[in-house]
């Protein structure tokens, strides 16, 4: 999946609180909190979230999501992707140009 090959970094434009072991995500535009776009992740969701800085290619957060869950790789890496696609389509997220993953610079 193409987009487990790149790395991701938050937007700025959004506030976040964990409650209860899920996340609750609130954009705001223009300085005014957008009450009719908020989102809510689960605690996979929370943990792919968390991993966002940047720097942390997909397969990496595969690994993470099988270590915390009893989950197979193929079923992880195929959620990870549509979870990351619905977070950049919804503009959560931005792609990264350094991973860590990386073994040298493209060019």
């Amino acid at each position: 999946m193409d987009i487990l090959n790149r790395c991701f970094l938050k937007e700025n434009n959004f506030v976040t609180r964990r409650i209860a072991g899920e996340t609750i995500i609130v954009p705001v535009r223009a300085h005014v909190v957008d009450l009719d776009a908020i989102y809510t992740l689960d605690e996979v969701g929370t943990l792919i979230w968390e991993c966002l800085n940047g720097r942390t290619p997909g397969p990496q957060i595969v690994e993470a999501m099988c270590l915390a869950y009893d989950v197979a790789p193929e079923e992880a890496a195929h959620d990870c992707g549509e979870f990351l696609g619905c977070l950049e389509a919804t503009g959560l997220i931005r792609s990264s140009e350094a991973c860590e993953g990386e073994s040298g610079s493209e060019g």
